[in-house]
């Protein structure tokens, strides 16, 4: 019996560890977060802008990039204070592409036809093909809003103040845009007077890459505008005159602001930042010993040299010139295209010959398009006629240093307008040219210790068109708005998870 007493404090921490083993205690969780909307009111959210705002991605505009648009992740995010519904102007399906009274080659807005979204495709390359498929969203047929997201892909600044804009009838004439034609209140209806009419509590304004983008994506085609006050005179690739776009900036947030609607804009990101123009080389080209003797020789680019010579011994060009403009190919790889300069001296009066032509060096930004272009043949029946190597690069596949300080020049124009208009109006001010050049110089850490970056088609920054970002890059986007609206109006949102979105679509 003593041994049994004795064994009864044993016994009791036995049954006191199984108790713990059976019953775990778990650790209380972290206190629940009270989000407050701070001084902004999120009940009326309208987000006001182009393909960005859309949520283009992959040269397409289609219903899961819509989703994965930046004003739709930010409603999320006002929806934890009181934030209202959120109504998208979706396309049809997921193609992207879009019929105008059922014809494909919607091309009657001078702009591209409304393909399909781009995929990468594996047996092409890699390369980016569009999917296959007929989209099935029909611009004719009238969507009925209002719609929170006003994003209109290809949209400029002042088009965005152009009554008939959404005209059917402007489609006929290039006075309309086929994407806003979906959703627009009338056939006299602006952009703005349309999102001001839903009497917004909060907006978001991203507008201007369009009065930039379309000449450098062009290779600079277009024409500088600067000092013509007159947009109607303005063809598509041209860049919008600084003063042009600082009245018309001005007058939407007055349009915008006029009942007390508290808001974030965003400035001008640098084109050089942007996979579409830092993915092809330079010098892409590889030749053997007979074809690069050929091409120096007196029969090709030799000749060309030899006048180039004469002509800076007569002091007709300088020495610098001379060297600039001199074509020399080497045996192997890194040969740079030859491409068409416009800056150049024009010698053609001295020599029909003497063309302006030059090769391309690392201060030439080579167009994402070109990469499908250089090395075809621009004679299907000359073998010769190699585009890059013997035929020069035509202006558009090519943005030289001349025409990048024309649209820096623009950026920076426009971004002080917007630095200005953010404080004049006391509005949240996103610095989207600092984050795109952050994405590009030192990439975006996650938090599963993946870095997003600007690499085309493996960076998860940048969709396929190498111009708009992937939904994980809008994300990013969508971080930088929480995170300067929280800090202007004193709201604690907590922003979205990058890593719930992908960084690319693969089918």
């Amino acid at each position: 019996m003593k041994k049994f007493y004795a064994l009864l404090p044993f016994l009791g921490l036995f049954l006191i560890a199984c108790e713990d083993d059976t019953t775990p205690t778990n650790p209380p969780g972290p206190d629940p977060v009270d989000y407050t909307a701070g001084a902004a009111n999120f009940s009326k959210y309208v987000a006001v802008g182009n393909s960005l705002t859309a949520g283009f991605s992959d040269n397409a505009l289609f219903r899961a990039g819509q989703e994965a648009s930046f004003p739709n992740m930010l409603a999320s995010n006002f929806a934890l204070v009181g934030g209202g519904a959120f109504e998208i102007p979706y396309m049809a399906d997921n193609l992207g592409g879009a019929t105008i009274n059922g014809q494909t080659d919607a091309n009657m807005d001078g702009s591209p036809d409304i393909g399909n979204r781009l995929i990468l495709s594996f047996a092409a390359g890699p390369a980016p093909v569009p999917v296959a498929g007929q989209g099935s969203t029909e611009i004719t047929d009238k969507l009925s809003g209002p719609f929170n997201n006003m994003g209109v892909p290809g949209a400029k600044s002042y088009e965005l103040l152009a009554p008939g804009y959404g005209s059917l009838a402007g489609l006929a004439i290039g006075a309309a845009n086929p994407y806003f034609v979906r959703f627009s209140s009338s056939e006299s209806a602006t952009v703005i007077g349309d999102a001001a009419a839903q009497n917004p509590t909060f907006f978001t304004l991203w507008v201007g890459a369009n009065d930039i983008l379309l000449y450098a994506t062009g290779g600079g085609t277009g024409v500088d505008q600067t000092g013509n006050l007159d947009p109607s005179t303005y063809a598509r690739n041209d860049i919008t005159d600084p003063n042009v776009y600082a009245n018309v900036m001005n007058g939407i947030l007055t349009t915008m602001t006029v009942n007390g609607a508290k808001g974030a804009i965003a400035n001008i990101p640098y084109v050089t930042d942007i996979p579409y123009f830092t993915t092809v080389p330079h010098n892409p080209i590889p030749l053997d010993a007979a074809t690069a003797a050929f091409l120096n020789s007196a029969s090709a680019y030799g000749a060309y040299n030899a006048g180039l010579q004469q002509l800076q011994a007569m002091d007709l060009i300088t020495e610098d010139e001379l060297a600039k403009r001199t074509i020399t190919f080497t045996a192997g790889e890194g040969n740079a295209v030859v491409i068409i300069d416009e800056d150049l001296t024009d010698l053609t009066g001295f020599n029909p010959a003497l063309i302006n032509m030059r090769q391309a060096t690392d201060a030439d930004l080579m167009v994402l398009t070109s990469r499908t272009f250089i090395g075809t043949l621009a004679d299907p029946n000359n073998p010769t006629s190699i585009n890059g190597v013997a035929v020069p690069l035509a202006d558009k596949w090519v943005l030289t240093p001349e025409e990048q300080k024309m649209v820096k020049d623009a950026t920076d124009a426009y971004n002080q307008t917007l630095s200005a208009l953010a404080t004049s109006y006391d509005l949240a001010f996103v610095d989207a040219n600092a984050l795109m050049n952050n994405i590009k110089t030192n990439g975006v850490q996650l938090a599963d210790g993946s870095t997003v970056t600007a690499d085309f088609a493996t960076g998860g920054g940048f969709s396929l068109d190498g111009v708009h970002p992937a939904p994980r890059g809008y994300a990013i986007v969508a971080n930088a708005f929480i995170a300067a609206i929280n800090t202007k109006y004193g709201s604690n949102l907590p922003g979205v998870n990058p890593l719930d979105y992908t960084g690319l679509y693969i089918n």
